[in-house]
This record gives C-alpha cells, structure tokens and sequence, in this order.
C-alpha cells in the first residue's frame, strides 16, 4: 500500500532527513529547470535551490536548525568534493606550467583587487567596521572565508550569505563579462571564474568543459590561500592610514 504524502512528510518532519531531502529535491528541480532553458547562467540552479529551500521552510515553519540536522550530510561532502577537484588539475598540469607566471600575477591582482574593491564601496557607503571586516573574504569558499572573518574581527555568519552572494553573481555574469572581453582560453576563463566566485562559480566552469572546471578550482585553492594571507595584512596597512 502506497503511503499518502501528508504520512510522508509527517514521518520526514520528524526526522533528520528533512534537512537532506529537501535539499536535492530542491536541486534537482533547480537543475531541471536551468537544464531546460538551455544552461542559461542566468538561472544558476544553486540560487533557485536557495529561493525554493527559503520558500519552503517558511511555508512549514521549519527552523533552521531542524533542517541543518539533516542537510549537515550535503555539508560533510564539500570537503571531499574539494579535494576531489586535484584530479581534473593534475590533467591539465603540462598546460599549468606554461601558464605558471600570468596564472600567479592573476591570482595575486584578483584576490587585491577583491578585497580592495569589497571594502572601499562599503567603506564608501558607511558600512560598520564589523561589515567591513566581513566583507574581506567573500570571494573565498566559505569555510575559509567564515576562519578569515572571524580572525580578522567580522561576523562569520554574515560572511556566509555574502560568499554565497559573490558565487551566485558571478557565476552567472562571468560568461557575459569574459564574453565582452573577448577571453576565448578555456584555463583563463576558468581561473577568473574560480577566483571570482569560488565554489559555483568553479560548478559553473564544470559544466563548460573540464579545463575550465580545473584551472577554476585552482583558482578557487589558491584565492582561498592568498586571502588567508592578504586580508590581515591588508587590514593592518588600512588601519595604519
């Protein structure tokens, strides 16, 4: 006899798999929907799961820690899923070392120029100290950036919605931006799209071909490293003007 779907999720409600199911529902519908519409970077699924979870869990009431219990599973994966990345790099690495310089000089200006540009507007704009601060490393994937912020004086929590933030955004405009540029190099729009915008936008890159999705986490890696390490620095150099 086939359970009725209020049995279903009376049984889930109560359970840690609420967290985790709704998730790759939420997904896969996302998916299918960007799928249908041709991959358009416009309907990036990560950020039609997240309206679709936030619609959801307002709708039944569910807090947020409820849904962790179960979505903590999806977590515990990123880990891997990172390291996991070596393996597409290691089969571009003869293309790496050609690329060695330029990749290091990208890097270095990319990850300034994320902080710089971040900070300034907010700075500008008359945004706290506290936001500011938080703001330092929203272009890192989020377990580094939530370490960095709370190091460097922000709100780890507030990090978190803002690196969400940048890897939505710029894994959907990155295809526009190197369009307009004229950047045609599968590495170099991959390793824009991975220091830019992290884990998604490096997703994003998977999706157009495995070199982009490479050089894109090495991007993501390295950004990562050199924020842990340009932030207080920059940070201190600001305080000092």
């Amino acid at each position: 006899m086939t359970p009725r779907i209020t049995d279903v999720w009376v049984y889930l409600s109560a359970s840690p798999l609420l967290g985790l199911t709704l998730t790759l529902l939420a997904y896969q519908a996302a998916y299918w929907i960007y799928q249908r519409a041709g991959f358009n970077p416009l309907l990036n699924p990560v950020l039609l799961a997240i309206a679709m979870l936030v619609t959801a869990l307002i709708l039944t009431g569910t807090s947020y820690a409820v849904y962790f219990e179960g979505a903590q599973f999806v977590h515990f994966l990123l880990g891997p899923a990172t390291v996991a990345l070596a393996v597409p790099l290691y089969l571009q690495f003869d293309k790496l070392k050609k690329l060695a310089l330029p990749l290091v000089c990208a890097l270095l200006a990319g990850s300034v120029t994320a902080i710089v540009s971040a900070v300034g507007i907010a700075w500008l704009l008359g945004a706290s100290e506290s936001t500011l601060l938080s703001l330092a490393p929203k272009s890192v994937t989020a377990p580094i950036a939530m370490g960095i912020a709370e190091k460097i004086g922000g709100i780890p929590s507030l990090t978190a919605v803002l690196v969400i933030m940048t890897g939505v955004s710029g894994a959907m405009m990155a295809k526009y931006v190197l369009d307009a540029l004229r950047i045609a190099d599968h590495g170099v729009r991959g390793f824009a799209a991975g220091v830019a915008a992290h884990g998604i936008g490096t997703a994003r890159a998977f999706q157009v071909s495995e070199q982009a999705g490479a050089f894109a986490g090495l991007g993501m890696g390295m950004n990562g490293l050199v924020t842990a390490i340009l932030a207080p620095l920059l940070l201190v150099l600001w305080r000092l003007i």
